[in-house]
């Protein structure tokens, strides 16, 4: 992550990622619509649709990524950041859309006799898992290291995929072993993976909100930058703090208390040094802005 004069930079590997996973999902989307048509799996043609909404959800992040770098300008003083938390939530409900089209097709196909799968899904669900699993770790990596909600998101839709197929690999493996009535367990697979992508839904969507309503972040993190400020010499009391996230970077309100009898220049001198401490010591935070109080009565306050 870097930052140039209040402009964020997203990282070239963000939108890379976002990249190899609009092409992963592709290809898999094609490979495994192909197997559950002739393979007659119904657990796999939800797979199907699952990457299909892979590549829909992936061009949303790559979008929204690059959305949320932009610059502040005169109708946007504080930059783009939220549209990162619009495009997780976007991303949500997708997911859930595909979870209500695959139960409904499921539940469809439990009614309904059909044939057995082929043995030979297995062998395309197994090398679908472990493609998403890794797709999985490297765009979480990623997300991590550039702190982005949206990219997590993302991460976590590949796990879903590699769930919803690890659920179609154990309903196909019950029907080719039980031969004859045990049709459905494919069926049963495809609903259950259902449930999974809408609790995944759930998980990216609950923080994204969060960000949108500057929900304050954790605890340890407001402490961490209250002690940093307590740090800088002539800050009598850290009063206030209050953090949230916009994009991918953090910003930090603070009040702090100083000598009363100091002059404005010498208390604007000791904010700017805490806000360059803060900045220093947790780059994340593009912006920290500083209320000075004077410390009137505080002894009599605290003793």
């Amino acid at each position: 992550m870097e930052i140039s004069d209040n402009k964020i930079i997203i990282p070239n590997r963000g939108l890379r990622t976002t990249l190899i996973g609009i092409i992963v999902s592709g290809i898999l989307a094609i490979i495994k619509a192909l197997g559950g048509v002739f393979g007659h799996s119904y657990a796999l043609i939800a797979d199907a649709i699952e990457s299909t909404a892979d590549i829909f959800t992936s061009s949303m992040l790559w979008l929204g990524l690059k959305w949320s770098a932009k610059p502040a300008d005169k109708e946007h003083p504080y930059g783009h950041g939220k549209a990162e938390a619009l495009t997780a939530i976007g991303i949500a409900l997708a997911l859930t859309i595909a979870a209500f089209i695959i139960a409904k097709e499921s539940i469809h196909n439990i009614i309904t006799p059909h044939k057995v799968p082929e043995a030979y899904t297995l062998i395309i669900l197994v090398v679908v898992i472990a493609t998403k699993e890794l797709l999985y770790r490297y765009v979480l990596k990623t997300g991590l290291e550039i702190n982005s909600g949206a990219v997590k998101a993302d991460a976590f839709h590949h796990r879903s995929d590699a769930i919803t197929s690890a659920a179609a690999f154990i309903g196909i493996t019950i029907g080719l072993i039980g031969g004859k009535g045990y049709e459905v367990a494919d069926d049963w697979a495809a609903l259950f993976a259902s449930l999974i992508i809408v609790i995944n839904a759930y998980k990216i969507c609950r923080p994204a909100i969060g960000e949108l309503l500057d929900e304050d972040l954790e605890p340890e993190l407001n402490q961490k930058v209250k002690q940093l400020a307590a740090e800088i010499q002539d800050v009598i009391l850290v009063e206030k703090c209050h953090t949230r996230k916009m994009g991918v970077m953090n910003h930090a309100d603070l009040h702090i208390w100083v000598d009363k009898n100091l002059t404005v220049e010498q208390g604007h001198d000791i904010a700017h040094k805490v806000k360059n401490h803060v900045q220093k010591s947790l780059p994340q935070f593009i912006d920290v802005m500083i209320h000075v109080e004077p410390a009137k009565h505080i002894f009599n306050l605290y003793l």
